[in-house]
């Protein structure tokens, strides 16, 4: 699946992340985590950024200025109607030309969308796009080595990819940075998410 045919099913969906049922607090504690090795704490990038703002939030209480980029139109109109204050941008990321570096970037439950091929490409363009110190906390398919796949579990179907842990960290350190954390937060599921300072 491309990156538009991702947006297209999110649109689909959107209104999944305004519902009660939806857990804000999915990634909150991870995330402060994260945030507690930044060096600095004035600009911000949340990568698939989608419309609950819970993240947002979390980094504007931490004295963030924060920008977001989401492939779902629909996302983003939501998003808007949360922070009309904040810079939200309707792009792909694999292609998108990031406008400033930032001291925390975060790409949470969003870039296992990206095709396998660009995986390596797309996570050094956002460590690239750190500011000296600044940390990047993604999330990932913990595997031990590459795979993809696609599945309607949400309803529209959907694309997943990861390199597998053993390269992820391969680019993070080809990208001169350092592996502050690495967990599998809920395990047994093979969901595991990277702390990831520039160094």
């Amino acid at each position: 699946m491309t990156p538009q045919e991702i947006g297209k099913a999110y649109d689909q969906i959107a209104d999944r992340w305004d519902s009660d049922r939806f857990n804000r607090n999915n990634g909150i504690v991870q995330h402060e985590r994260a945030i507690g090795f930044a060096e600095k704490r004035r600009t911000a990038l949340d990568v698939g950024c989608g419309s609950s703002g819970r993240l947002i939030d979390l980094l504007i209480a931490y004295g963030f200025e924060v920008d977001g980029i989401d492939i779902s139109k629909e996302m983003l109109v939501r998003a808007e109607r949360r922070h009309p204050d904040v810079k939200f941008y309707h792009e792909d990321i694999c292609l998108w030309e990031i406008p400033r570096t930032y001291d925390f970037i975060t790409a949470w439950d969003s870039i296992w969308h990206v095709p396998l091929t660009l995986h390596g490409h797309v996570l050094k363009k956002l460590f690239a796009s750190l500011n000296s110190g600044g940390v990047c906390i993604f999330s990932a398919g913990g595997l031990d080595s590459a795979d993809e796949m696609t599945d309607s579990y949400m309803g529209p179907e959907v694309y997943y990819a990861t390199l597998g842990v053993p390269r992820l960290l391969k680019v993070v350190s080809e990208a001169s940075c350092i592996c502050r954390h690495l967990e599998y937060d809920q395990y047994p599921e093979n969901h595991v998410y990277f702390i990831v300072q520039k160094t």
